[in-house]
């Protein structure tokens, strides 16, 4: 497959500003028609973009001849059933994290990818960036030594649209769209980044509560888990905490010394070791899902091997569906 025509499946904010320019800067990928449920929003998103077609229907869009491969940019619920009927369609599928809405919904995307032998891939676009590359080097050359414990910590106050109701409440706090609430959106990105640097988590344990009442899902979460290779960790996650209390890091501790990080405000990477303190300030690139899709792309075309794979996203899920009692 030389020339990659994409299909989006979505138009959301995601589309918008991460993902959807970035695969139009790639040699080789262009995007040839989009589907949104609404036709303003279609219509508008094809407009601005320059994009020649689009769709209300998911299946017309992925039965298009000029389109060879989809992007699923939806919410959760319906990650599974767009990139199953794109894979048995023999399109290959970009998918939006996480995976799927829950564990079991992930197996079944795993199943037809395997089945029909066309790819599945899932925008853990935080595993290409320079930023998070930089903490991986720190790793893996050893400057902290053998690692002993690694925690998450994440807080932040409610915003404004949390105590809406109804249809303007936001799909992430719905658990029936988005598998949880905002720990299922958020936590997904700290937990697959600890995978990509350590392995597969092999045990979980979690204690979810709704602290502040404004909406169904759980608003505050700590966990405890363990990789195959028997490092432990833990995480705590608020989403009701008071503005003083705002807290976005991760520690990786060493017997040598420390490397924290922060997840999605890109705050300096910190390494404390016996020689001082040293911190690392690395730029994304204006697309940040651009690495990915670049890897994504050239996977595709041949030239590469894209590992971010529905196969390599699926303990993600099974790790907050543990963490939240799911089963």
């Amino acid at each position: 497959m030389k020339q990659i025509n994409w299909g989006f499946i979505g138009c959301g904010e995601v589309a918008e500003r991460k993902s959807g320019p970035a695969f139009d800067a790639i040699n080789g990928s262009r995007v040839v028609a989009v589907m949104s449920r609404t036709a303003e929003r279609a219509a508008s998103y094809a407009e601005r973009h320059g994009i020649a077609k689009w769709y209300t229907d998911a299946h017309q869009l992925i039965n298009d001849p000029d389109v060879n491969a989809i992007y699923v940019a939806t919410p959760p619920s319906s990650h599974a059933t767009f990139a199953i009927m794109a894979m048995q369609a023999g399109k290959p599928v970009y998918v939006e994290k996480p995976l799927a809405a829950n564990y079991e919904d992930c197996v079944r995307v795993n199943r037809v990818s395997e089945e029909t032998g066309v790819p599945c891939y899932v925008a853990y676009y935080r595993r290409y960036l320079p930023y998070f590359q930089q903490v991986k080097k720190i790793i893996n050359e050893g400057t902290i030594g053998n690692i002993a414990y690694v925690q998450v910590r994440f807080t932040t106050p409610p915003r404004e649209l949390d105590a809406m109701k109804g249809e303007k409440q936001p799909w992430r706090l719905n658990p029936a769209i988005a598998g949880g609430g905002y720990f299922y959106d958020l936590a997904a990105h700290q937990l697959d980044l600890l995978q990509e640097f350590f392995g597969v988590i092999i045990r979980a344990h979690g204690y979810c509560t709704n602290r502040a009442g404004l909406y169904e899902a759980e608003d505050t979460v700590s966990a405890s888990f363990r990789f195959e290779n028997g490092l432990v960790g833990s995480g705590s996650w608020c989403f009701v905490g008071h503005e003083s209390a705002r807290d976005d890091r991760i520690e990786v501790v060493g017997e040598r010394g420390v490397v924290s990080f922060s997840v999605f405000s890109y705050e300096p990477i910190c390494l404390i070791t016996s020689e001082g303190e040293q911190r690392f300030e690395i730029p994304n690139p204006t697309y940040v899902q651009e690495p990915l899709i670049r890897q994504v792309v050239e996977s595709l075309q041949g030239f590469g091997v894209c590992q971010c794979t529905s196969v390599s996203a699926t303990p993600v899920n099974w790790v907050m569906d543990r963490i939240l009692g799911k089963f």
